[in-house]
C-alpha cells in the first residue's frame, strides 16, 4: 500500500467531500530542485495526504512527507545521511480575497486554474524548507575535531572597547 504512485495534481475540494487520504510516493529523482540542495539516498518520497473540511466549512489538507538524502559536513567535509521529515496543513484558496479569509493558523495555497494543487511541488517545497541551515553532523559523530578553532581576528584588527572611556573618567 505505501508504494503507490501517487497524482500530481489533484482537487482539494473534492477530496477533502470525499475525507479521502492519500498514502503513497513520489520518485525523487523528479524533485529537482531539492535534489539542487542535497544528494539522493533513496529512491522515493514518503507521502501521506490527508483532506477534510474543518468546523468552518473550510477545505483542509493535512500531511506529511519524507526522504533520505545526504548532504555534506560543513565542518569536516565528509558525506552524511539525513531523514527530512515535512508535516503542513494548508486551505486552499481561488483568489487572494479568499485568501485572507483563512485564519492564520492555516497555511494558504492557490488553487490553479482547474480547482487543483500540484501536491509533489507542495511536498518538495516543504522538504526544502527542512534543510538545515548549516548541515553537519552530530558533535559526537563529525570527523572534526571538537577543540578546531576556525579563525582569529589578528590583533590590529581587534577593535577597542567603547567603554574603556568611562574607566578613565573614574
Amino acid at each position: 500500500m505505501n508504494n503507490l504512485k501517487l497524482p500530481i495534481a489533484i482537487n482539494p475540494t473534492r477530496s477533502a467531500q470525499r475525507r479521502l487520504v492519500c498514502q503513497g510516493v513520489y520518485k525523487l529523482s523528479e524533485m529537482t530542485r531539492l535534489l539542487a540542495a542535497c544528494e539522493a539516498r533513496s529512491e522515493q518520497v514518503q507521502v501521506k495526504a490527508k483532506f477534510d473540511v474543518d468546523e468552518r466549512g473550510l477545505t483542509v489538507m493535512t500531511g506529511t512527507g519524507s526522504a533520505l538524502v545526504a548532504f555534506t559536513c560543513q565542518r569536516c567535509s565528509e558525506d552524511f545521511e539525513q531523514l527530512l521529515e515535512a508535516s503542513f496543513t494548508f486551505s486552499p484558496a481561488k483568489n487572494e480575497e479568499a485568501a485572507e479569509e483563512i485564519p492564520s493558523y492555516y497555511d494558504v495555497i492557490q488553487l490553479d486554474e482547474n480547482g487543483e494543487v500540484n501536491l509533489r511541488d507542495l511536498v518538495e517545497e516543504e522538504l526544502i524548507l527542512m534543510i538545515p541551515l548549516i548541515p553537519r553532523h552530530e558533535l559526537e559523530d563529525c570527523k572534526a575535531t571538537a577543540d578546531s578553532i576556525w579563525g582569529e581576528l589578528p590583533e590590529e584588527l581587534e577593535k577597542p572597547n567603547p567603554f574603556d572611556v568611562l574607566k578613565q573618567l573614574k
